[in-house]
Order: C-alpha cells, then sequence, then structure tokens
C-alpha cells in the first residue's frame, strides 16, 4: 500500500500586500497570501492543521496554530489541488512567514508534516 509522504505534497504561497487596508501611522500592514497545497501522491490526504510562525518587522514572532485553514479541513485527492486565501497583518513594511500543515493520509490514517518554506511580507519598492 502506498502512503502519501511529505515530500509528495507541493506548498506554493502567493503575498501580496492590501494598501488600502493598511496605515503606516499605525504600524498596521495588511498582507493577503494565497496557497496552493497540490497532492502529487496516489492517494487521498486530508489537511487538518496549521502552524504559522510570523516574524513582525519590530522583530517580533508570533506563532499561529489552528484546525484546519480558513475554516475548513479539506480533503485533496490525488493529482489535485486545494487553494486558500488569507490575511497577515504585521507592525511594519516587512516581515516573514513560514510554517507547516499537518495531514493525514487517509488510507492509513497516518499523519505527517508538510513544511512551509519562508516567504517574504512586504510593502513594493522595499529595500529590506
Amino acid at each position: 500500500m502506498s502512503r502519501v509522504y511529505a515530500d509528495q505534497v507541493d506548498v506554493q504561497v502567493e503575498p501580496s500586500f492590501c494598501d488600502e487596508e493598511s496605515d503606516a501611522d499605525e504600524s498596521r500592514f495588511v498582507f493577503k497570501y494565497t496557497i496552493n497545497v497540490h497532492n502529487h501522491s496516489e492517494q487521498n490526504m486530508q489537511l487538518l492543521a496549521r502552524h504559522w510562525k510570523i516574524t513582525q518587522s519590530s522583530g517580533e514572532v508570533h506563532e499561529v496554530r489552528g484546525k484546519g485553514v480558513v475554516g475548513q479541513q479539506p480533503m485533496i485527492a490525488p493529482g489535485q489541488a486545494f487553494s486558500y486565501t488569507s490575511r497577515a497583518i504585521i507592525d511594519g513594511p516587512v516581515g516573514v512567514m513560514e510554517g507547516s500543515f499537518t495531514c493525514v493520509d487517509t488510507a492509513s490514517q497516518r499523519p505527517f508534516e508538510v513544511a512551509i518554506s519562508a516567504f517574504r511580507l512586504a510593502v513594493p519598492n522595499q529595500v529590506h
């Protein structure tokens, strides 16, 4: 029986700055990010939980843990993908997010972690 392994799941991230929701005077910088999770295995998988580590411009680190993503714990069939968009609010014009998803191979019920590489949240034309 085959299994879903973390290296068979591809996570792509597309961040973007939300100028209309941000306020530099209030140290409020809002970013949208779209996540695409693609299951390259031969088994169904389910995304059960998320863990984010958000490094603020100030250097402060916030960790966020929760069930699923955007109120869902999606099943992702072999060769299929699941996409969603969410937001992060940071205290300055540049920050970094990284994290992981806890998933389960639905055939074996074995959990596995999928790492999400660090990605930059930056107001356009920022040098740092």
